[in-house]
């Protein structure tokens, strides 16, 4: 199984995916690495990225997946997936690809951007991220008002990953 936890900057994807995938003994895979140089160069001056910008990324990350898929391997990738297309293209009607959603108040993840250092996204870009989420349907959504282990037990529970 791929676990894609999704959502927007300073939600905890990378913070939770590291921890999943430690508890689960598999891969994590950070999204961001797979961005081009331009468009962190961007982020880092606080532009969105428009879809052309995003649309290297997205195919580099579908081709690890493809790549993980092919060799029957399983990992937890970290990828902010905002948009319908973009989750269509990375995992789509796949049966191992699992979606989850990680969601949370306007005001928390402010609050996390602003405390957060070191990572290149300008905290001024949430607006816009919030803006571009389509949120999915059909995903699991896990509130992220509590701590990064509750978090990550809630997820093993409801994707019935316990006896792993």
């Amino acid at each position: 199984m791929i676990i894609i936890l999704m959502g927007v900057s300073g939600v905890g994807k990378t913070t939770v995916g590291k921890r999943l995938a430690q508890r689960l003994e598999i891969p994590f895979h950070e999204g961001d690495d797979f961005h081009p140089s331009d468009n962190i160069a961007k982020m880092e001056r606080g532009e969105p990225l428009n879809e052309r910008d995003r649309s290297p990324w997205i195919a580099s990350l579908q081709e690890c997946i493809d790549t993980l898929l092919a060799n029957g391997e399983e990992a937890v990738i970290a990828c902010s997936a905002l948009k319908a297309d973009y989750r269509q293209q990375l995992g789509g009607d796949r049966d191992r690809v699992e979606f989850v959603l990680l969601k949370g108040s306007y005001d928390l993840i402010q609050e996390r951007l602003n405390d957060r250092e070191g990572h290149f996204m300008a905290d001024s870009l949430l607006d816009s991220q919030m803006e571009a989420l389509e949120a999915p349907a059909d995903s699991l959504v896990v509130e992220v008002d509590q701590s990064p282990e509750a978090i990550v037990e809630s997820i093993v529970e409801q994707l019935d990953l316990a006896q792993r």
